[in-house]
């Protein structure tokens, strides 16, 4: 546990190293409001709720966690570090899971300064503080998941460009399953069992039970289970370049 913290903790300062950690935290505030503000016509609704603020998070997420994971791997890889690290007293599921939980933590940092909208919605009115609360944690178990997928890839390739496209393309994928425009490609000759198996893969699909203040143990297991087991193949990627 010691190992795994602090592998955490020299990545997390990592991050706040160069000016890029800024530039994201920028980035993201100011796409989130502009995306509730003008696009999401908060303040023209009248409804005192985050509806509109949190309709945007799986595309700002989409973008902004694979920006922030694709160097997870990459780097090492591209420097040859991953051997000097692997050399070391400290086992690949600790790295991976460090590395991991700085990324994971640096999500939560970007979605807590958004606090203003909030105190915003409950200055204008009485919201359901209780949706707002599920939304966010709607919003950070995608980040997660988001995160361990690009952790994945990242582990996969020397660029991080090519850890960027990848993992943005592999998310929407697993975003857009549970949309109509995917589900009606198998409606009519699929059962319907493959349906719903189809589309309770997606993340559309938990988010927004969540964001509507529903939260579901079987939302929870999936977003915690998915991460699981993408961090368990990172780790075996790791494991198997060591060997290599």
């Amino acid at each position: 546990m010691r190992v795994m913290l602090t592998i955490a903790r020299r990545e997390f300062v990592g991050y706040f190293i160069t000016p890029l950690a800024y530039v994201f935290l920028v980035v993201f505030l100011v796409a989130a409001a502009v995306a509730t503000f003008y696009f999401g016509d908060f303040l023209e609704i009248r409804q005192a709720d985050l509806i509109s603020f949190f309709t945007f998070h799986p595309f700002l997420l989409l973008v902004l966690m694979p920006a922030v994971g694709m160097r997870l791997w990459t780097e090492e890889r591209r420097s040859g570090s991953i051997e000097l690290l692997m050399t070391l007293p400290v086992t690949a599921w600790q790295a991976v899971l460090g590395k991991f939980l700085a990324a994971w933590a640096f999500a939560g940092i970007c979605l807590l300064l958004t606090f203003p909208i909030v105190w915003t919605v409950n200055w204008l009115g009485t919201p359901d503080n209780g949706v707002i609360v599920a939304g966010y944690i709607g919003s950070f178990l995608m980040a997660g998941a988001l995160l361990a997928l690009t952790s994945c890839i990242s582990a996969l390739t020397k660029s991080q460009v090519i850890a960027f496209v990848i993992s943005v393309v592999a998310g929407f994928i697993l975003m857009a399953m549970g949309l109509p425009f995917v589900l009606d490609l198998f409606t009519g000759w699929a059962p319907e069992y493959i349906v719903d198996l189809i589309a309770s893969f997606s993340f559309f699909t938990h988010f927004n039970e969540l964001v509507s203040g529903i939260v579901a143990g079987s939302t929870i297991v999936f977003f915690v289970t998915l991460i699981g087991l993408l961090l368990l193949i990172n780790r075996q990627i790791i494991e198997l370049k060591k060997a290599g």
